[in-house]
């Protein structure tokens, strides 16, 4: 006479939360890195479609004339609002990186996630491969994708994600070891649940606390990076407003007592990437405090 044996539903701890969840404990500077990517976030939707003026159109009556009714950050070396310049300037200045980090976060998640499953064989080859890239700057890749493919915004994009991909990977790949030897895994392997289903379905939601930390201050990196290849050149290419570009272009004006171009383009580059890099601190400090 057989026994049925009951069967028993595994459900894998689940450690992901909202966004407002992941706010939680990142204190006062958290709560206001949040509010400042926020409004750039913002004003990179919505500013090319509020600069009161052209943003590409020069003046050179103007260059270098300082604030003035109506414009209240003044004209930069061509004579053009650099208000107006601003504004529109957050689209690329914003997008570039977002595609950065997405680009390196899907790549090295799933490098991180195969690694951890696998392990063996093909945990050596993903970690022997991630430890040729780290040999690479993210820079020199720019530089070398700008020769062969030509100077903008796409080849940056694509060099600095493959560059920053190995970081994400390596942190990734630890977290997702830990998950990986978590009983409810095994149940779930007993039970017959698929590998990609136990991966897509709890593996990866469980991490996602560190890749959203991993998201955030690599997007600080990423700005950073994105505003030093089109200073010099091989990312968004002028009369294209960005800010990057900005302070290239009007960096002349500094020495001659018009910093004022410069310095706002580089005031917003700093003020981002502070918010970015204090909110990601703060959570990846909840995500490695989490059990």
């Amino acid at each position: 006479m057989s026994t049925a044996v009951p069967l028993v539903t595994v459900r894998a701890p689940r450690r992901g939360g909202r966004a407002v969840g992941l706010l939680r404990g990142t204190g006062p500077a958290g709560i206001v890195s949040a509010v400042v990517i926020g409004v750039a976030t913002i004003v990179a939707v919505i500013g090319p479609l509020v600069a009161p003026y052209s943003a590409t159109l020069p003046n050179l009556a103007l260059a270098f004339v300082g604030p003035t009714g109506g414009h209240v950050l003044g004209f930069d070396n061509q004579g053009r609002d650099v208000l107006s310049r601003l504004l529109a300037g957050a689209t690329s200045s914003m997008l570039g990186p977002l595609a950065v980090v997405l680009g390196a976060l899907l790549a090295g998640t799933v490098l991180a996630v195969i690694a951890a499953w696998r392990r063996g064989v093909a945990d050596a080859v993903i970690s022997s491969g991630l430890d040729i890239l780290f040999a690479f700057p993210g820079i020199l890749l720019a530089v070398l994708a700008a020769a062969v493919f030509g100077a903008g915004l796409p080849a940056a994009a694509i060099s600095l994600a493959i560059a920053y991909m190995p970081y994400v990977a390596r942190v990734l790949r630890g977290a997702a070891l830990k998950e990986r030897s978590q009983p409810y895994v095994a149940a779930l392997e007993v039970q017959g649940a698929s590998s990609t289903t136990i991966c897509l379905r709890h593996i990866v939601p469980n991490i996602m606390p560190l890749i959203v930390a991993q998201a955030t201050i690599l997007f600080g990196y990423a700005m950073v990076d994105l505003a030093a290849i089109s200073f010099l050149g091989l990312g968004v290419q002028p009369p294209a407003a960005n800010w990057g570009v900005m302070i290239s272009e009007n960096q002349v004006g500094i020495p001659q007592g018009y910093p004022l171009p410069a310095l706002a383009a580089g005031g917003c580059i700093v003020a981002v990437v502070i918010a970015f890099n204090v909110l990601g601190e703060r959570l990846f400090e909840q995500a490695q405090a989490r059990p």
